[in-house]
């Protein structure tokens, strides 16, 4: 005899989001009144006694690693490109090569 699945076991459809839905999505009324509260309330109420002290070796493993300043050529279409999407575009360069760089790993 042929088991009966029951209505628990049932495949159920994968809902994926982007982070920036996440992000941008509208806070609810009582989402803003408890944010409201907690920013009224002073620094001094905040109970930080469970939270431990971090060593300095913890510490440094946070502090991002130096930048190198460097002269590069690039293709004017290239930079043109970078620059389009505003300030920042050394950033931009640096963030697409680290991408670059993790995926070949």
């Amino acid at each position: 005899m042929k088991k009966k699945s029951s209505a628990s076991s049932q495949p159920v459809k994968l809902v994926t989001r982007k982070a920036e839905d996440i992000v941008n999505k509208p806070l609810t009324r009582q989402q803003r009144a408890v944010l409201k509260r907690l920013k009224a309330r002073p620094d001094s109420h905040i109970d930080y006694s469970d939270i431990p002290q971090l060593t300095d070796k913890q510490l440094a493993q946070f502090r991002r690693t130096p930048k190198v300043l460097i002269a590069a050529r690039l293709d004017r279409e290239v930079y043109d490109w970078l620059k389009q999407f505003g300030q920042g575009y050394s950033t931009r360069i640096n963030s697409t090569l680290r991408a670059v760089m993790s995926k070949s790993r």
